[in-house]
């Protein structure tokens, strides 16, 4: 089984950072295939950048040649990023986005969850993309560690602002955390055991629904809301 990880931004040490998240939840056999766009931000932290982002992905999806690289499934790395739909009109496999994925864990977990973000002026874009997969009466809360993307470069900075912003989420009811960026994929282990609840890290459950939706033969329904695309001229910025 192959896996086409997509990151949301264009820095490429974060799409290391991802696919080896993504090979350690990975089940023996799957393989891990990690994809940067070729435009679009750096770093994706608010509506401008979260449309140019989507935009970017589904250029990288569109310009793949399944010929030559084969992939069963694709995991969008982006918390809260716009895109998923349109990857899903787009693609004939299993499209599986790390916001959607980390929620529907949490609501098997426990009755409420919350989730831990980067800035504040993101917590719209996720609110937004929670509503949408119909999980948000579940979620509490909501929370910016204040911290950008890039900044969790700093392990020790990020966990302790992690830890500030997730204790706030915990109290406001949270059973279950969230953790709301691909970049803090690997923290979710140490940042359970310091409070003594189930955390949910986006990417590591992407991947795990991807596989079982490929092992159950099962894709995207075409029967309405994901039809294939309208044949119809379209530019795109890769020509």
């Amino acid at each position: 089984m192959r896996i086409l990880v997509t990151n949301c931004n264009t820095t490429e040490a974060m799409t290391k950072e991802i696919a080896a998240g993504a090979r350690a939840a990975a089940s023996p056999g799957t393989e891990i295939l990690a994809r940067t766009p070729g435009w679009g931000p750096e770093s994706a932290e608010g509506w401008l950048d979260s449309f140019l982002s989507a935009a970017a992905v589904l250029d990288l999806l569109r310009g793949l040649d399944d010929a030559d690289e084969p992939f069963d499934a694709v995991v969008m790395a982006g918390f809260g990023e716009h895109g998923r739909e349109g990857a899903r009109e787009l693609l004939d496999v299993p499209v599986v986005d790390i916001t959607e994925a980390a929620a529907h864990l949490a609501c098997l977990l426990g009755r409420r969850y919350g989730v831990v973000t980067t800035l504040d002026r993101t917590c719209g874009l996720i609110e937004d993309s929670l509503h949408s997969a119909g999980v948000a009466p579940n979620c509490v809360a909501v929370v910016g560690a204040g911290l950008g993307v890039l900044d969790l470069r700093d392990e020790r900075r990020t966990e302790s602002a992690l830890l500030t912003a997730a204790r706030r989420v915990r109290d406001a009811g949270a059973e279950v955390l969230v953790l709301g960026c691909a970049g803090m994929t690997g923290l979710d282990r140490r940042i359970s055991t310091m409070l003594d609840i189930p955390v949910v890290d986006g990417v590591a459950a992407a991947v795990r629904l991807a596989e079982s939706l490929v092992a159950l033969k099962l894709t995207t329904s075409r029967a309405g809301s994901y039809a294939r695309p309208l044949e119809k001229k379209r530019t795109w910025p890769s020509g």
